[in-house]
């Protein structure tokens, strides 16, 4: 039996921006190798894969290299295809069984606000290698549960970054995160995200990010609700609203592709 498989870009209102993610619905729970093979063949920063699971939807995120525990633009790309391909009616809310817990997505206007949890940044010394592999001089690092935070001096320094991606694939995390101070009215703050020890040099956007820098915004801006820009080569837009341990991330999706996984 023939299985549908979508593309998404995520945090855009436009196709060919924000960051592309498959999805892949299910009858059912398929095995990690066969999951893998399929983020590999798609060769995309993240692949979905949902199937029906305890009224709601059992949701596994994997890129082309390794399963990953949280992924903000493939969620927000699974909702937008639950709701599109009726699975969900537009005022029902998308609940995710996933290895973060219990997620949920509701459409909120023209958009769609995913409630996640807040994954803080303690102060830490900056392993070997960081700085050299970033090319920057940070004005803090930081490290969450997932990623290294690092601030830089300004937005035109994360704009201007060319990393060395294999030495940064060499730090025991995730990813890097590196941020600053938005230098455009219409954004609170920028960042771009690495993550070659996950498969993905360069993520275009990364809601699961914002789960980190929207507390750390927080505390240097003393308020809780930001437009964030993602200045990779793509580009995005993520709405952050810090709550406590909670992190609300809103953007917009559109479906650029839809075929049969034979």
């Amino acid at each position: 039996m023939s299985l549908t498989i979508y593309q998404v870009d995520a945090f855009t209102d436009q196709p060919f921006a924000g960051n592309p993610a498959a999805v892949c619905l299910l009858p059912a729970p398929r095995d990690e190798a066969w999951m893998q093979n399929v983020a590999r063949e798609m060769n995309l920063s993240e692949t979905a894969f949902l199937h029906p699971e305890k009224e709601g939807w059992g949701l596994r995120w994997f890129t082309p290299a390794v399963e990953v525990a949280l992924c903000g633009h493939a969620t927000l790309a699974s909702a937008h295809v639950l709701w599109e391909s009726g699975q969900l009616s537009p005022g029902e809310t998308a609940r995710f069984h996933t290895k973060s817990g219990l997620l949920t997505a509701a459409r909120n206007g023209s958009g769609i606000e995913m409630d996640f949890p807040a994954k803080i940044a303690e102060p830490a010394d900056a392993p070997a290698g960081l700085t050299d592999a970033l090319g920057v001089k940070p004005r803090f690092v930081g490290r969450s549960t997932f990623d290294y935070l690092v601030e830089a001096d300004s937005a035109a320094t994360v704009r201007a970054m060319k990393p060395n991606f294999t030495r940064l694939g060499e730090l025991p995390v995730r990813g890097v995160i590196v941020t600053s101070h938005s230098d455009r009215p219409e954004f609170d703050f920028v960042s771009r995200f690495f993550a070659p020890a996950s498969g993905v040099n360069e993520d275009p956007v990364t809601g699961s990010a914002h789960c980190t820098l929207g507390p750390y915004w927080e505390t240097k801006l003393k308020k809780n609700e930001f437009v964030a820009f993602q200045a990779s080569a793509r580009g995005g837009v993520v709405k952050v609203r810090v709550a406590g341990d909670r992190v609300f991330l809103g953007g917009q999706a559109v479906t650029v592709l839809r075929g049969e996984l034979l």
